[in-house]
């Protein structure tokens, strides 16, 4: 099986990457299509350079990789993307090859994370707009299309891990609860500016407190992704 885990950043992304990199069956890649992203856009993100020179700029060659053969031969493989790295002119038919899961955070935990690191973002940098288009795509061309909850994984991870991979046809690996303190060699080169928490971790943290107060700017992001938040809010999957 293919899985793409379809979100935006600072949705909890990396930790799920590494949880199914905890288990033996599964391949991971991170963010195959940044360094297309990049080179596409222009954006000064951090470490742009080195994000461009170390990944593959040609989405096309992107899209081999994703689906060739699997790294290891392994039964499942776990490609984690942001969904606003998907521009037009990327070619998207490789999506019906794959499982296509729908990572979502509350806008405001995003905002504030990612203003922590890149600092006055807009709602197209946090993906909710890309990220709704893209369910739609994705269910319009019949496709099933999982949600799942950032929060409902920090409230009971193997809860939510369990319907997870019961709603895939997979089965449920104990071992997707923890993995070991540092990085993965899977990696993007980026780590070292983003994945700080991650790498502290050995496994999800527990439940969200409060919802953070914002700058006017903030807010006013937050504010606007709110619509294509509760959209798929209301889709996602619920921890039996």
């Amino acid at each position: 099986m293919r899985l793409a885990m379809w979100s935006g950043p600072r949705n909890l992304s990396t930790a799920l990457m590494y949880s199914f990199a905890s288990r033996a069956d599964c391949a991971v890649i991170d963010e195959p299509f940044y360094a297309a992203y990049l080179a596409r856009t222009g954006l000064d993100h951090p470490m742009r350079d080195a994000v461009i020179g170390a990944g593959e700029t040609d989405p096309d060659a992107v899209i081999a990789r994703l689906t060739g053969p699997v790294p290891g031969g392994k039964a499942l493989f776990y490609q984690k993307h942001m969904c606003h790295h998907m521009l037009d002119g990327f070619g998207r038919d490789w999506i019906t090859s794959c499982a296509n899961v729908f990572l979502i955070r509350h806008p405001a935990r995003v905002a504030a994370s990612f203003d922590a690191r890149h600092e006055n973002p807009t709602v197209d940098d946090l993906g909710f707009p890309q990220q709704g288009a893209l369910y739609d795509a994705v269910t319009a061309l019949g496709l099933p299309a999982l949600v799942i909850d950032s929060a409902d994984i920090r409230a009971d991870p193997r809860a939510a891990l369990s319907a997870l991979c019961a709603a895939l046809g997979i089965a449920f690996d104990p071992a997707m609860l923890n993995w070991p303190k540092g990085g993965r060699p899977e990696d993007g080169v980026w780590a070292s500016h983003w994945y700080a928490s991650v790498h502290a971790s050995t496994g999800f943290a527990g439940p969200e407190g409060d919802l953070p107060r914002l700058s006017p700017h903030l807010q006013a992001v937050a504010d606007a992704a709110m619509d294509d938040y509760r959209r798929l809010h209301a889709l996602r999957l619920t921890p039996g």
